[in-house]
């Protein structure tokens, strides 16, 4: 299911001291912007989203997206809080997608497997030396989860990458994640022409623990 020219997609990217943000209607009119804002995140964000969404307006929206997580436990919250309050007054889907999970599709924009065949894992620090590991495969019906998003001793994750039988390649998170705003919309947009539309309810940040209520 396609969108309509006139409607567009919106990504919110704020688990990482990066604001990104992204807006799209899939039919050549896009664009993205990334502001490192660190400890003023909270500060700027709704003055940056409002200034970025012009010259569209809240109601030209069909769906809104957001980085869940993992990443920084502040700006994660901020960012899944402020896409569930428009998704609720607006009354439009919310996609919440992974971190690792767009910096996974990120990577394969960049051909990082340009046969679709080889295995992506994305591994990410997370707090008392533990990591935050996932792998993805690109499949026709679009990224694929092979290991879904979880929080592992070193250890355990570096086993994990010995034991698995196929060939992958390793991206390591150091930073930028607001960069890969345009694969949390793009991820998002998969999703919609599936048929899915999520409520804004069912968007929880993922912080590596138990689900957070909201």
């Amino acid at each position: 299911m396609k969108l309509d020219s006139t409607q567009y997609g919106l990504a919110i990217h704020t688990a990482s001291p990066d604001l990104g943000l992204a807006i799209d209607n899939f039919a050549g009119d896009d664009r993205a912007q990334v502001w490192p804002l660190g400890r003023d995140l909270s500060t700027h964000l709704h003055v940056h989203l409002a200034d970025f969404l012009q010259p569209q307006t809240w109601t030209d929206l069909a769906f809104i997206a957001v980085a869940k997580g993992p990443g920084g436990f502040t700006g994660t919250r901020l960012g899944v809080v402020t896409a569930r309050t428009l998704a609720q007054q607006l009354n439009m889907p919310l996609f919440a997608v992974s971190t690792l999970a767009a910096l996974a599709h990120a990577s394969l924009a960049n051909g990082a497997a340009p046969d679709g065949q080889s295995h992506i894992a994305v591994q990410m620090p997370a707090q008392r030396g533990e990591v935050f590991g996932a792998i993805y495969q690109l499949s026709p019906a679009g990224l694929h989860t092979l290991l879904p998003d979880s929080v592992l001793s070193l250890a355990t994750w570096q086993q994990t990458l010995t034991d698995w039988t196929a060939p992958y390649q390793l991206i390591q998170a150091d930073g930028g994640l607001g960069s890969t705003v345009f694969s949390v919309l793009a991820l998002a947009h998969e999703h919609w022409q599936q048929g899915l539309r999520p409520h804004w309810s069912e968007a929880l940040p993922f912080y590596g623990q138990h689900p957070v209520t909201m």
